[in-house]
């Protein structure tokens, strides 16, 4: 039909399919449009539209293949096949219907609904009430793609009456049959499930089974408050023959922050008797000026709980609330922290488990001389439960550092950096006869570095090599302080140009020293890499290092650090210290490869002996994991964590998921093999299924199943 044709007919209907004002109200409504390219009137007053036949209503749109319009009834009589969508979250398809004028209400024979391109409801009838309500009667719902007429798909829900709630998004049924594979396997005299397009709702969530040496099987049935807009709770249910557990998540969001709570109680076999459980929490507000208040809790009954429900492995816990201000030339920070340890062997009141730190920095760009000049303060203080002397070793400390530095760069391309400065301690040591008092320590240092970047272009790739040379120079003088945070020292490209390169400034190095290095890298097409390579000597040894620190004695070992990155989707990062024999104290090297099928990442870490540290024989363990499609449903995944020094597994683990457009179904067993006093050697075996459409977490992932002849 014309173009013209169609628009002619569309001015010639709009008088006669609508009006403009409801007579009964006198409310202004939209008025209804049909365009068709056949039109005729019949002698008494009908208007029959045929061919390509459309019907707009404010949202709503309807295309059919022939529809009557009754100007005495105001209804429409639909022949099919009928298309009725509303928004774009609504379509019905219908082989015959009779509607008002304004499609709000009516009948639809033969009606199919389907709910965000995700859920179709199937039914002989469909009633549409005040254009909110759908009735479907004798109806099957399902989200499974159905590929022959007859045929019955993976899962589908039947029940005698269904009704859609538009507005409230809400699906409710009567007697419903949940049937797999067209066999009924669970029957519910009424039953409320959310459409698609609601994103929060009351209700039941997926359920999941697990089964482990310690308790046994058991089923988790989480129930979802819905709350208001801004808050929602979760209550979980953990059941089985050795294990009653409550499990609860509270959730909500404010103006300007947000807080979420989780944790369970429970009483099981393990510890007969005994109450355990779990609180992990976290949260963030924006304050006035700038300052951000954040805070998390963990806590933990007893050491093996988190291992014995399958919740994070930590080892140590920390709660934390902290006061955070970040402006363009100042920091400012206040924390107090609380550690629970739940390594077996330790003794916690012998462990600073409440810390408390202050932190200020300002900067300053002065005019006269150039450069940038700094101000630091720093407070901290840590306490132990202990009462016992030396081993219940209270400390306080408050330092002040003031530094200037300044760069060049000179004619021939050279980079030069020069930074000096002065640092005050003042420390107050309780419970320790070896130091008693209030001790005191002053620092002044210097230190020149020279740089000389080096790019060299090719049509495929960029070289960039420079050389570092570093001459440094501190002087510590004052009183013998105790190392309580400084015992543990790492080595690599982050502090190779550090005057001090303990963690804590109750220690630091002292007297003169030479670092020197060299740094590469390589951007292009293929592949990217990076690579650091660098050694410190001294005038004297410097103590207070630990033998595989790598900082011990007045020559260090040799850092080596790198990084390659490939475009085919493979990244490695390694890190060494050795010596000039080529012994190598530690090792770590990660690594991670995502394909189109695959992905893999592991890591291989190796620590040689070393009591200072508390290792009483070396580490040597690597740690892999990876998945693989094996198609466009089935995934399969492993873990595998292998204890090279004591060849043996310390843990492992296998999963397969089957995931289509209306299913998700997961596996998964995992075994521990290590044991502790606490913790025993447990096998996880882990089972969960979810039905998707229904869920506002199905991901935006939908594939589809194709159906072959």
């Amino acid at each position: 039909m014309p173009l013209w044709l169609r628009a002619l007919c569309l001015l010639v209907l709009l008088p006669v399919a609508a009006s403009a004002q409801d007579a009964e109200t006198g409310e202004d409504t939209e008025p209804a449009v049909l365009i068709a390219d056949r039109v005729s009137v019949t002698p008494d007053g009908k208007l029959i539209a045929t061919g390509s036949v459309e019907a707009f209503q404010g949202t709503q749109k309807l295309t059919a293949r022939r529809i009557t319009y009754d100007r005495e009834t105001e209804t429409l009589s639909i022949e099919g096949p009928i298309r009725l969508t509303d928004g774009p979250s609504v379509t019905i398809l219908a082989d015959a219907a009779e509607l008002d004028r304004d499609m709000q209400n009516g009948l639809l024979q033969g009606a199919r609904m389907v709910l965000d391109q995700q859920v179709q409801l199937s039914a002989l009838r469909l009633d549409r009430t005040e254009g909110r309500y759908s009735q479907l009667y004798k109806t099957s719902v399902t989200s499974c793609r159905i590929c022959e007429e007859g045929q019955a798909p993976l899962w589908q829900i039947r029940a005698r009456r269904v009704i859609h709630d538009q507005e409230g998004k809400q699906l409710y049924f009567e007697e419903a049959q949940l049937r797999v594979m067209d066999v009924p396997v669970l029957y519910l005299p009424r039953l409320r499930l959310p459409d698609p397009t609601l994103n929060r709702a009351t209700g039941f969530l997926n359920p999941s089974f697990r089964t482990t040496s310690q308790l046994s099987t058991g089923v988790r049935i989480p129930y979802f408050f819905r709350l208001g807009d801004h808050r929602d709770l979760t209550v979980t249910p953990y059941l089985s023959s050795r294990t009653t557990t409550l499990g609860l998540r509270y959730r909500q969001a404010f103006a300007r922050g947000r807080i979420e709570f989780e944790g369970a109680y429970s009483r099981d076999d393990q510890l007969p008797g005994t109450s355990r459980g779990y609180i992990f929490g976290a949260g963030g507000f924006a304050l006035r000026n700038g300052y951000q208040l954040t805070f998390d809790i963990e806590w933990a009954s007893d050491n093996a709980y988190l291992v014995d429900y399958g919740l994070p492995d930590k080892d140590r816990l920390d709660s934390e609330i902290a006061l955070t201000r970040v402006t363009r030339d100042t920091f400012s920070r206040a924390a107090l922290v609380r550690f629970q340890s739940l390594r077996d062997g330790e003794d916690e009141s012998l462990l600073p488990a409440i810390v408390a730190d202050v932190a200020y920095d300002r900067r300053y760009f002065p005019d006269r001389i150039g450069g940038e000049l700094r101000l630091g303060l720093r407070a901290h203080a840590h306490e132990r439960s202990s009462d016992l002397d030396v081993l219940g070793r209270d400390v306080t400390r408050i330092t002040s550092d003031i530094s200037w530095q300044r760069s060049w760069i000179l004619a021939s391309g050279l980079r030069a950096d020069w930074q000096m400065g002065f640092a005050a301690d003042l420390f107050r040591i309780a419970q320790d006869s070896t130091f008693p008092g209030t001790r005191q320590r002053v620092t002044p240092y210097t230190a020149l570095t020279l740089r000389l970047p080096m790019i060299r272009a090719t049509a495929r790739a960029t070289h960039f090599i420079e050389p570092i040379l570093q001459v440094g120079w501190t002087n510590v003088s004052g009183d013998a302080l105790p190392n309580d945070e400084s015992g543990r020292v790492e080595f690599d490209q982050g502090n190779l140009l550090s005057l001090s390169r303990f963690p804590a400034p109750d220690a630091r190095e002292d007297g003169p020293a030479l670092a020197y290095g060299v740094n590469w890298a390589r951007y292009g097409q293929g592949w990217q890499a990076s690579l650091t390579m660098g050694q410190i000597i001294r005038e004297t040894p410097q103590t207070g290092f630990s033998t595989t620190s790598g900082l011990s004695g007045d020559i260090s070992d040799f850092l080596l650090a790198g990084q390659v990155r490939a475009d085919f989707g493979l990244d490695l990062t390694a890190r060494t210290i050795f010596d000039d024999s080529f012994d190598v104290s530690k090792a770590e090297l990660r690594g991670g490869w995502i394909g189109e099928r695959a992905t893999l990442g592991g890591t291989f870490v190796w620590l040689e002996a070393d009591a200072a540290e508390d290792r009483t024989q070396a580490v040597s363990e690597f740690y892999l994991d990876g998945s693989y499609d094996i198609n466009p449903t089935w995934t399969a995944s492993a873990n595998w964590r292998y204890d090279l020094a004591d060849t043996r597994a310390a843990t492992a683990g296998l999963g397969l998921t089957y995931r289509n457009e209306c299913v998700e179904v997961g596996l998964s067993v995992n075994r521990r093999y290590t044991s502790s006093t606490s913790v025993e050697p447990s096998t996880d075996f882990g089972f969960n299924i979810a039905l998707r459409g229904f869920s506002a977490t199905n991901g935006t992932e939908r594939h589809v199943r194709s159906c072959k002849s």
